[in-house]
């Protein structure tokens, strides 16, 4: 399947250097940079995963994790190849750090489509990097605004700002990964760049998008309560930008996969976690526990909007706006509830 290729640039002759993420990979004539799918042939750029789709699937909009973007709704989620990560413990490595996977071609217009047919609102981008397909995102995420559909972005957030302004203008929602707080590990061990992913999340956030954080905790790597506070304090500062709803924080239990075999995340250390940060981040949930229950209340007056027990979701304190608004109001106190319609 033809796609277009782009944010690539030509070193010489034989090598071209992809500049869509921060590693910036100089790659020659037959290879592939890092995240595998974006590559060289005899001197020109290459994306031959252009609409190579893994996996499609009709998904709980909770399963993203997105909390406060029209809970209890479901959203089709269309999984990739491939990611410019190596995380050592990632959960869903078979299709991240392989391309040699079950799947199937598609143009965009099937993916927005398929959303159509299943009457799903929205279309989800997610399992594995979504933003090593920045060309398939931009020729889809257009044509779904187009069809009214909205469009929601489940990344690890680690791109280049030049192509992040392209994607986040079609962008609705985004739940992105906050790893850790340490230069030094995003580096050496998982191969990212913490800089731009702190600066794609205040890209986002401050355009209006709907903006959720997930940090997986993982033994041994960022389960220190200084690692933790520091990320809660970077969420913390963005919640103060006025007229912005704040962003939710998903503390998520880790399991041990792929490379790395520490024992599975305490779940009461992520309640520990919840409990320690609360008065600087209004909602934090945590994740991965089984029959766990994370409700939402309103922040006002304490009124019960959300109630959920794993994907099962019900709404009894949300009341839709008269006025026009996208934000759902709370039943009680008629205040705006930053949960989006």
């Amino acid at each position: 399947m033809a796609g277009i290729a782009r944010f690539f640039a030509e070193e010489n002759d034989i090598t071209i250097r992809c500049d869509l993420c921060p590693r910036r990979c100089k790659i020659k004539s037959g290879n592939f940079g890092l995240c595998r799918v974006r590559g060289n042939k005899n001197g020109k750029s290459l994306i031959p995963f252009f609409g190579f789709i893994s996996t499609l699937a009709l998904d709980p909009i909770e399963k993203k994790p997105l909390y406060h973007f029209r809970p209890g709704t479901t959203i089709l989620s269309a999984g990739f190849a491939g990611c410019n990560l190596h995380c050592p413990f990632c959960q869903n490595w078979h299709i991240s750090q392989s391309t040699d996977i079950p799947g199937k071609y598609i143009q965009p217009g099937e993916l927005v489509s398929a959303a159509l047919h299943e009457n799903s609102q929205a279309i989800a981008y997610t399992y594995s990097e979504p933003l090593v397909h920045a060309e398939f995102l931009l020729d889809c995420m257009k044509l779904a605004h187009d069809h009214g559909i909205a469009n929601v972005l489940v990344t690890n957030g680690c791109i280049n700002p030049e192509a992040a302004e392209e994607i986040l203008q079609f962008t609705d929602a985004a739940n992105i990964d906050l790893k850790c707080f340490s230069r030094e590990t995003y580096t050496k061990i998982l191969g990212g760049d913490l800089d731009a992913v702190l600066e794609f999340i205040r890209s986002a956030h401050s355009k209006g998008i709907h903006t959720e954080i997930t940090t997986l905790v993982v033994p041994g790597l960022n389960d220190s309560f200084s690692e933790l506070d520091d990320c809660a304090g970077f969420i913390a500062s963005l919640n103060t930008i006025p007229g912005i709803p704040n962003i939710p924080w998903h503390l998520s239990a880790y399991h041990p996969d792929y490379r790395w075999n520490a024992p599975p995340t305490d779940p009461g250390f992520l309640q520990q976690i919840k409990e320690r940060v609360h008065g600087n981040i209004a909602y934090v949930y945590t994740g991965n526990i089984p029959g766990e229950e994370n409700n939402t209340s309103c922040f006002h007056c304490g009124n019960l909007l959300v109630r959920r027990r794993g994907y099962n979701t019900e709404t009894p304190g949300l009341e839709k706006p008269s006025n026009g608004s996208k934000m759902f109001k709370c039943s009680k106190c008629g205040k705006i509830t930053g949960i989006v319609c």
